[in-house]
């Protein structure tokens, strides 16, 4: 078994993607168990991903939405102000992130969406990451099934509180 304090963190960037009512992008993952099923199930998280080498965190982060969600139609509104990580549950060192990562070290941006959602296409990746897609409430966004995210869902929330209004 891989000893996980041998891996590093994968360099990540993570979105909170805030619409014209202040609401939250929230997309369902493919890849966990509930997808396909009922809107109320399955594992719920915002657009993130890796940072490719020579990339800025800035680029990385828009290319990741368009990667995602297939849109283009948002702008960086606020930066949280530190890295956060999260360690890989047990079961998954060696398997997950290629095997290489023992978790992530996310820098976590709030971005305001411009457009009308017809611009949204969780098609653009093959095979698909998501299945669905919907807008909540910022202070709902920890109560979701997020998997292993919650604790970093709820210290996001609780800061980019002040972008979740009506724009």
């Amino acid at each position: 078994m891989t000893d996980p304090a041998t891996l590093p963190y994968r360099p990540n960037v993570g979105a909170l993607v805030f619409n014209r009512q202040g609401e939250v992008f929230v997309a369902r993952r493919t890849d966990m168990p509930g997808a396909g099923g009922p809107p109320e199930q399955g594992v719920w998280q915002c657009p993130q991903g890796g940072i490719d080498e020579g990339e800025t965190p800035e680029v990385a982060v828009l290319r990741e939405l368009h990667e995602e969600t297939g849109t283009t139609a948002a702008s960086i509104i606020a930066t949280y102000p530190e890295w956060l990580s999260y360690d890989l549950p047990a079961h998954l060192i060696g398997k997950a992130l290629g095997g290489r990562y023992r978790g992530q070290r996310q820098r976590w941006f709030a971005l305001r969406y411009t457009g009308d959602g017809h611009d949204i296409r969780l098609d653009m990746q093959v095979p698909a990451e998501f299945d669905l897609w919907k807008w909540v409430p910022l202070a709902q966004l920890p109560l979701l099934n997020v998997g292993i995210k919650k604790e970093i869902y709820a210290r996001l929330a609780a800061y980019f509180a002040p972008y979740a209004t009506a724009a």
